[in-house]
């Protein structure tokens, strides 16, 4: 017997077997332990894998639940497991990860099979060992992609981090249930064209819910995640379809669905409808951009507001404005500030889903269609269209310079260093661009300066439209189309308001005892100051001059000369006392002049001061948010809006007679001969100098609604008043939205509602004109 050899080799066969199999154990446990204690690396918290960052876009509401928008770094929106399609859960567990329930996050009998496969059997397509919870681990803490020229370190590397990443995700199964790995894994991946998550992927591809995906929606999506590059189905709709039904054929072999339902599915297409998500795009974008800036304010520093004015009025915001800044006031329970960008907040509007449609559909028809025709033709004849020939040639450049340095193009070559002949090189230099029209968009070839008096000739407008017993608004258009005018003409704009100033002087004269029948003589009023004298001028016709006529005359017909009789009983300063009850604050100056609305004033504060006279004398501030919620539902902020008696309701009554009389009889009877709104409503025209600007102010018994329409420069307007006066550049909107409204009953706002009497009220207001005051006369100043 040779026990010597034989005692020798059964060493060996020891040292091999602790070579082969115990020290790679044993090598890898050591591994595992130094990555879990962060020793070669660093390796999550327990605090991030309990908490891991997650964008969450912040949702913007309508009041009756429906989506505006959303705010956001990533175009994430979480959702619930019970929120899911059952058929995207079995399709990613029979293509992903058929174990999943078998394993801790390492699928051992898995990453056999691959090493067999790949490796030995060199069957490449045998597809990948990551499971569900691996591949989670990656998309959460991504991998370190620094690059290196070294093949052996870009080995190791790689084999360290696939080690970090099978710890990471043994933690992540001892921190979650297997329900919760799953809706983490749908909700983090990102597939494609913004569709970050399943909610938004489902929303994005096919327009729908996660749990209303249909089979073979969802097997298109868990196919993605293979490799959303490629298997992309905009881009490569026949390789995705495949990959699709690879997706259906798993859910066979794996039990999840049967052979004929299979054979059914495979031969359906993908039909997917991709649905671009823009800021730019949706409901109520200029609305959505306003509550964007107003949040995210800081608190004011004089230094960054060119007037004194604005700084004050930023102050005053802050100080009396729950919303102006609500991301800076205020923070979330780990505290820090919220961010509406990466929190996930749901921010519910006072903004009616369907009047905002009817709002912005008929702000489009009008400018849209006649009007912005007309003034096409009214400009032909101009010696420098769109400019008035008022105009020298030396303003209408020092305009254009004006407009050139406002824009992007021109600061980004500022920033650069360019002299002023390169930037004035690239502005007359043609290039390929996209250009708003009526019609559509237009791809043609311009120059920029070229574009800049192109935008000129459009009319903009704006409208906002609100409840006037809440406070609630529930219309706000700010422009013709956010994606190329960016200017909000209901909140950040401030121009001259022509007539509809004039009420305010007429509710002072029903403060102090008058009534809409008292009598005045039409007849100029001359105005005293210092060594100066004003007349002012009529906005009537001559055949009533010299004659006796109501209160309600004047108003109906804008006349000047009435509304000079009664500035001459008051004093300006008593006008704005009154502007200031119904919540106006824009600067107005105190002059006899003031009831030719010169001032400027906003679309909002006009609109919401004219909710006083519906609101039975109750000024209420329009608001636009109710609530705000967090991410879990948690309601973090309500809002009610400011309110205060500014006039009787005896006082506001009678105004909304004097209103009812413009519509009846006035400057805006076309209400009820072209458009045929015989209900009761009470409004009044507006119109400013040189046409610039058309006002309409409507009050209904439960929606007041202000409309402004004009240019962005004061000197492009119409050539005649006929075409660019309130009644017609402004009016026909307010009809327009209102005939709408009227045509959809499910909201309760009917054309039989009319305005509330007070209690005891015996003013006559059958005045009975004898000089005869029903016409059609409808010009207005």
């Amino acid at each position: 017997m040779n026990t010597g050899n034989s005692g020798g080799k059964d060493k060996k066969y020891i040292i091999l077997f602790w070579i082969i199999y115990v020290l790679p154990i044993v090598t890898v446990g050591v591994i595992f332990v130094l990555i879990s204690n962060g020793k070669l690396g660093k390796m999550p918290t327990f605090e991030e894998l309990e908490n891991p960052e997650r964008n969450l876009a912040s949702e913007v509401f309508s009041d009756d639940g429906k989506l505006l928008g959303k705010y956001y770094i990533q175009n994430r929106v979480w959702t619930e497991y019970d929120k899911i399609s059952p058929f995207l859960v079995d399709a990613l567990l029979a293509t992903e990860d058929v174990r999943f329930y078998q394993h801790s996050g390492i699928d051992i009998r898995g990453l056999g099979r691959v090493f067999v496969k790949t490796f030995l059997l060199r069957q490449e397509q045998s597809g990948g060992g990551s499971t569900i919870t691996q591949q989670l681990a990656k998309n959460l803490f991504p991998r370190d992609t620094s690059r290196t020229h070294f093949a052996l370190v870009r080995m190791a590397k790689l084999i360290l981090t696939k080690f970090k990443e099978w710890v990471t995700a043994v933690k992540l199964e001892r921190s979650y249930t297997k329900e919760e790995i799953i809706t983490m894994y749908l909700n983090i991946f990102d597939f494609l064209y913004q569709a970050v998550g399943i909610h938004s992927a489902a929303d994005i591809y096919f327009q729908t819910t996660p749990d209303s995906l249909t089979l073979e929606q969802a097997a298109m999506l868990v196919g993605m995640v293979k490799n959303p590059a490629y298997y992309n189905p905009v881009r490569r709709p026949e390789i995705t379809l495949k990959r699709r039904n690879i997706v259906l054929s798993q859910m066979v072999k794996y039990g999840y669905l049967d052979k004929a339902t299979y054979d059914s599915v495979k031969q359906l297409p993908l039909e997917v409808h991709l649905k671009v998500e823009s800021h730019n795009l949706g409901p109520a974008p200029y609305l959505r951009e306003y509550l964007r800036t107003t949040m995210t304010k800081s608190f004011p520093e004089r230094e960054y507001f060119f007037t004194d004015e604005q700084y004050q009025e930023a102050l005053y915001q802050w100080n009396n404005n729950p919303l102006y800044g609500w991301c800076s006031k205020n923070k979330k329970p780990d505290g820090e500030n919220y961010n509406i960008y990466k929190d996930g907040l749901k921010i519910y509007t006072t903004i009616n889903y369907t009047f905002q449609k009817y709002a912005e559909e008929a702000v489009r028809e009008h400018l849209g269609g006649e009007l912005q025709d007309a003034f096409f033709e009214n400009v032909k004849h101009y010696r420098h269209p769109p400019f008035s020939d008022d105009l020298t040639t030396t303003q209408i450049r020092s305009i254009m310079e004006r407009a050139m340095r406002r824009t992007d193009r021109y600061r980004s070559l500022k920033r650069r260093g360019a002299p002023m002949d390169t930037i004035m090189k690239v502005f007359n230099t043609p290039v390929q661009m996209k250009v708003f029209s009526w019609k559509g968009i237009v791809d043609t070839v311009m120059s920029p300066m070229d574009s800049l008096r192109y935008y000129k000739y459009f009319i903009r407008s704006g409208l906002m439209s609100f409840d006037p017993h809440t406070g609630y608004v529930k219309a706000y258009v700010g422009g013709p189309d956010f994606r190329f005018f960016k200017f909000d003409a209901v909140t950040a704009q401030k121009r001259q308001v022509g007539s509809t100033i004039k009420p305010f002087l007429y509710t002072l004269a029903m403060q102090n005892g008058y009534s809409p029948c008292y009598k005045v003589p039409d007849v100029p009023q001359t105005f005293k100051d210092n060594d100066s004298v004003w007349i002012p001028k009529s906005s009537g016709r001559k055949d009533f001059w010299g004659k006796m006529v109501t209160l309600k005359w004047g108003l109906a017909n804008s006349e000047n000369y009435i509304s000079a009789w009664l500035m001459k009983q008051f004093n300006p300063q008593s006008v704005i006392d009154i502007m200031r009850k119904m919540g106006i604050r824009s600067p107005i100056d105190p002059v006899n002049s003031i009831f030719l609305g010169t001032s400027d004033l906003s679309l909002y504060e006009l609109t919401g001061a004219y909710g006083t006279f519906a609101n039975k004398g109750v000024f209420i501030q329009p608001i636009f948010v109710t609530r705000i919620e967090d991410k879990n539902g948690n309601v973090v902020a309500t809002f009610r809006p400011y309110f205060n008696e500014a006039i009787s309701e005896k006082d506001a009554y009678l105004m909304i007679n004097l209103l009812e009389g413009v519509v009846r009889e006035g400057t805006a009877i076309r209400l009820r001969y072209k458009y045929k709104l015989m209900n009761p409503i009470g409004g009044k025209t507006g119109t400013t100098q040189n046409h610039s600007d058309g006002w309409f102010m409507g009050i209904t018994p439960s929606l007041v609604t202000g409309v402004w329409s004009g240019w962005e420069d004061r000197s492009v307007h119409f050539s005649t008043l006929h075409l660019g006066q309130g009644a017609n550049m402004a009016l026909p909107i307010f009809a327009l939205y209102m005939k709408k409204i009227y045509a959809d009953p499910q909201y309760g706002i009917m054309q039989t509602e009319d305005f509330e009497a007070p209690q005891n009220f015996n003013i006559n207001l059958k005045c009975d004109e004898e000089n005869g005051s029903t016409h059609t006369y409808d010009f207005d100043f």
